[in-house]
């Protein structure tokens, strides 16, 4: 069973730099090193709790351990001693054979025994690998460990060889493998951007967190990066929620379709030109959760697993022949990433924008790209309108990475024409690219009568009085209104005051089925959120997702906790997150099923909910006891949250 403080992360391990060693001439990848190595560095893994690591938290801890009381019998209720302790195993699935060595040469037969695999279904294997385990950590007031299995693909892959089939098996092993908390992807650099953005697509209704990262220098290396990308990496996928494809690198995570590689030799081998960075990590590790993408679809979370191969870049450059255009859009290519000049512009010879027409009448897409790193397309200057009257679609501030393959994930769905794909090139799907609209600034809405409302709206929610009171904040007279300008024109210091007071009222809203409380709790969170005073962790961590300081849950939580079907319904269609767990280590779905309410239960099934890990334990517990007792009631409900044993307990 997983332990409350513990979470779990899956680790898929395809190759690239941060795991080769040096051959006769050069880096080549190299079969089980970096899993050997990471099991022989207590940072990474100290399964008995008994390393420096977990023993200088305080003075006295490490003076204990140097004593050797702390070697011999590990502390925490959950460790066994150096005799009792066995390897805990977690179960991964595949689409391709797990520990498949047999390519392996005979140099390498002393190599680890390989797992035992098992063909479950056609193209779906399962093996249940050792597992590691960090030191326990303290990030923002959680304590917990990390356990993870590290999936190693064979043979590993140099990035410049990854191909569209491997971005396709990434997708549906992590599709597999959902019961996991969060997945860290080790991949080369060289293609990493685009690997993170054809994922960042494949991935639909992605609910959890998805990390890719690697080196420039391997592991193998005495003084390298690999050491800091992937504690980073993996340390924010054990500890944060964060649902989107990332990629982290030189202690930032970075929105995955927004990041180009700038750089083969700098630590900073990669740059976000058009958007801020998700996470920066220094001596705090800061989210900015006002830029990460809020889920506010119903939908479960699937793999799409087909992408076009015809999809091509076109670079203009002066001079270019219209017969070089031509034979570049010629069939069986069906969409095209033209990299224009400046802010979208082309020649405006008529010959070369004939062609350019005549390839999207007959439903060839063309998306138009700045080659300029950072900046926008627009339509200011001619040359770019002409583009535009050619039928060609403006890819706002795409990166060439994110163009090329969303323009190959859209290509693959049958279902959309052509038509359909030029607009979606210029919707944001998953927050790569942004959304051309006028912009308006917000007044100074923020005031004394704002504040007066939501201490009624507190009081009302509180279900003390019979009568909700009026409370009034009175404003000072003429006299002294000089002094409290000063006050009242703060925007940040109100918003504060306000701040303070959103988090009880969305939990007391959430546990009372007050619909309406929820929704004056959102509405006034986002009229702040230009407002809040930097550093506010309470508007900045997303209201919808704000952590009650006593039960560690949220208000998805509470909703489904105390049968509140309305509020759960508002929270998902406002971007709670499904998988989060309170203290206990539970999730909303866990609890909606333990109370028997199958509404709810069935709702949070359909966005993406599932019983895994700490819950699934407690929940198989809770279907043998049903059985003894022919609870059909109960069983019922338990199917209806997936419950499905296995491996240990464990439910998925």
């Amino acid at each position: 069973m997983q332990h409350s403080d513990e979470s779990r992360v899956l680790i898929i391990y395809t190759g690239g730099t941060i795991g080769m060693l040096f051959g006769k001439n050069s880096y080549v990848p190299e079969p089980f090193f970096l899993t050997e190595t990471l099991k022989s560095q207590t940072r990474f893994h100290d399964p008995l709790q008994d390393s420096l690591f977990s023993n200088s938290a305080s003075v006295q801890g490490f003076r204990q351990f140097l004593s050797g009381s702390g070697r011999s019998s590990p502390s925490g209720p959950h460790t066994p001693t150096t005799t009792q302790f066995k390897t805990p195993t977690l179960l991964v699935r595949s689409s391709r054979p797990i520990g498949d060595f047999a390519t392996l040469g005979p140099h390498q037969s002393d190599a680890p025994i390989p797992p035992v695999c098992v063909k479950v279904a056609d193209n779906v294997y399962e093996a249940e690998l050792p597992s590691l385990i960090t030191p326990r950590s303290s990030v923002h007031g959680s304590t917990k460990s990390i356990r993870y299995a590290i999936l190693e693909w064979n043979p590993l892959l140099d990035s410049s060889n990854i191909e569209t089939e491997d971005w396709i098996r990434l997708a549906s092993e992590i599709e597999l493998n959902y019961s996991f908390d969060a997945f860290v992807v080790l991949h080369g650099t060289d293609t990493m951007a685009y690997s993170a953005s054809a994922l960042s697509f494949l991935l639909e209704d992605l609910g959890k967190t998805v990390i890719l990262t690697g080196a420039q220098i391997p592991l193998s290396q005495l003084r390298n990066d690999a050491v800091d990308n992937l504690m980073g990496a993996l340390t924010i996928a054990g500890h944060y929620i964060i649902p989107e494809c990332c990629l982290y690198f030189n202690h930032t995570l970075f929105r995955g379709n927004r990041v180009s590689k700038i750089s083969s030799y700098d630590l900073a081998a990669f740059q976000s030109p058009n958007f801020p960075p998700l996470v920066n990590v220094g001596i705090d590790i800061v989210v900015e959760w006002n830029n990460v993408i809020r889920q506010t679809t119903l939908r479960r979370f699937k793999a799409h697993q087909k992408m076009s191969p015809h999809v091509a870049t076109l670079r203009l450059f002066p001079g270019i022949a219209t017969d070089t255009i031509r034979a570049f859009i010629s069939p069986p290519i069906k969409g095209v990433v033209l990299e224009s000049f400046g802010s979208g512009n082309a020649p405006q010879r008529p010959d070369l924008l004939r062609a350019l027409k005549e390839a999207c009448d007959r439903g060839v897409v063309i998306v138009a790209i700045s080659q300029c790193m950072k900046g926008t397309v627009s339509h200011a200057y001619e040359a770019g309108q002409e583009l535009a009257a050619a039928g060609v679609v403006p890819g706002s501030d795409m990166t060439p990475e994110c163009a090329l393959t969303k323009l190959s994930y859209l290509l693959s769905k049958p279902e959309l024409t052509a038509d359909d794909v030029r607009k979606l090139m210029s919707t944001p799907l998953r927050g790569e690219l942004t959304r051309q609209t006028a912009t308006t600034l917000k007044q100074d809405t923020v005031n004394v009568e704002n504040i007066q409302g939501m201490l009624s709206e507190f009081v009302r929610l509180s279900g003390r009085p019979t009568h909700t009171p009026q409370i009034v904040v009175s404003l000072p007279d003429e006299a002294t209104q000089e002094a409290a300008a000063s006050w009242s024109s703060t925007a940040a210091e109100a918003a504060s005051t306000e701040a303070a007071l959103l988090p009880f009222l969305i939990h007391a809203a959430a546990a009372r089925n007050d619909v309406e409380g929820i929704k004056f709790c959102l509405e006034a969170e986002s009229m702040h959120e230009s407002v809040a005073a930097p550093g506010s962790s309470i508007i900045a961590s997303g209201l919808v997702n704000v952590v009650d300081a006593a039960s560690g849950g949220s208000p998805l939580h509470a909703a489904a906790l105390n049968g509140s079907t309305g509020c759960v319904k508002v929270l998902l269609q406002s971007g709670a997150l499904v998988h989060l767990r309170d203290t206990l280590g539970h999730t909303a779905l866990y609890y909606a099923a333990r109370k028997g309410y199958e509404e709810i239960v069935d709702v949070l099934v359909q966005a993406g909910a599932s019983l895994s890990g700490f819950d699934g334990g407690y929940a198989a517990l809770a279907v043998e006891k049903a059985a003894q007792f022919a609870d059909s009631s109960s069983l019922d409900i338990w199917g209806r949250a997936g419950l499905r044993v296995g491996f240990e307990g464990n439910v998925s």
